[in-house]
C-alpha cells in the first residue's frame, strides 16, 4: 500500500474524544483524526514522534490523519484503514504462501444478514473468507499481542466464520502486524479473556490463523514476512 501523499513528522501531544489526537507540527499544535477505535495500549506517550498525512480533500474539517507512531524506535502503524489495503495488496502479489494465485479478489463481501467478511478469494482449489485484525500491541519485548481492549466485534466475526466454514468456505483470520520490531504473536488473554477462548475452540475446528508483520518505507506500508504464533 503506497501512501497518496509524503507523510508528515511531527510529535504526539495528547489523544481525546476518541478521534482525535494533538500533535505538534513546526512548533503549532494541529488536531488530527486518529482512525484507530483501539486502546493503541503502550502508544500514546506524550513526546512520541508520530507521522501524519494531509488530506487533499478541500472540504474535510480535520486536514490531517494520524498514520504511524514511533514507540522504542518501532514504527506502529495504528491507521486501521489502511489494514486491507496491504492485505489487498499481499493478495495481489502473491505475498501470503497459503494464498496464492487467487483468481477472484472480492474485499468487503456480504455474508449472511448481518456480515461482512474483509475479503472472499476464490482460486482453483477452494474458496475461502479471511477476516483482517489490525495490531499494534506490544508489551514484552519481541511479542505482538491482540486484542488491546475487549473486541465484541471480534467475538462476532470468529462465530460468523465458523457459520461459513459449515457452508463450504475455507476460513482464515490473519494478523497484520503493523510494527517491524516483534517475532511471535500471541492472544492477550487478560484483555479479553473471552475472544481468547472462542478463537482457540475455533482453531481446533478448522479455523485458520496467519499472522505476517509490515514493511516501513517514504512510501508506504506492505506485507512482510510471516510471525511465528503462539495461542
Amino acid at each position: 500500500m503506497d501512501f497518496k501523499n509524503k507523510l508528515i513528522s511531527g510529535l504526539f501531544i495528547k489523544r481525546y474524544k476518541r478521534f482525535f489526537v494533538d500533535v505538534e507540527l513546526n512548533n503549532q499544535i494541529i488536531t488530527a483524526h486518529c482512525p484507530n477505535t483501539g486502546s493503541m495500549y503502550g502508544l500514546l506517550k506524550k513526546g512520541n514522534k508520530v507521522w501524519i498525512s494531509k488530506s487533499n480533500n478541500p472540504n474535510r474539517k480535520l486536514k490531517y490523519t494520524l498514520e504511524i507512531i514511533e514507540d522504542q524506535k518501532a514504527k506502529v502503524g495504528v491507521n486501521t484503514h489502511s489494514t486491507n489495503k496491504i492485505v489487498y495488496h499481499a493478495l495481489k502479489n502473491n505475498l501470503i504462501k497459503e494464498l496464492q494465485e487467487s483468481i477472484e479478489i472480492k474485499p468487503e463481501t456480504k455474508f449472511g444478514q448481518n456480515t461482512r467478511f474483509d475479503f472472499l478469494i476464490i482460486n482453483k482449489d477452494f474458496k475461502a473468507f479471511i477476516e483482517v485484525k489490525n495490531v499494534t500491541l506490544s508489551r514484552e519485548k519481541k511479542k505482538a499481542e491482540f486484542p488491546d481492549a475487549v473486541t465484541s466485534r471480534g467475538l462476532k466475526h470468529i462465530k460468523e466464520l465458523m457459520n461459513a466454514y459449515t457452508k463450504g468456505y475455507k476460513i482464515f483470520i490473519l494478523y497484520v502486524i503493523q510494527r517491524n520490531d516483534c517475532n511471535y504473536f500471541t492472544i492477550a488473554k487478560d484483555i479479553d479473556i473471552d475472544y481468547a477462548k472462542a478463537l482457540a475452540k475455533a482453531v481446533k475446528n478448522n479455523l485458520n490463523v496467519l499472522c505476517y508483520d509490515c514493511k516501513f518505507s517514504s512510501k508506504g506500508i506492505k506485507l512482510n514476512k510471516k510471525i511465528k504464533i503462539k495461542i
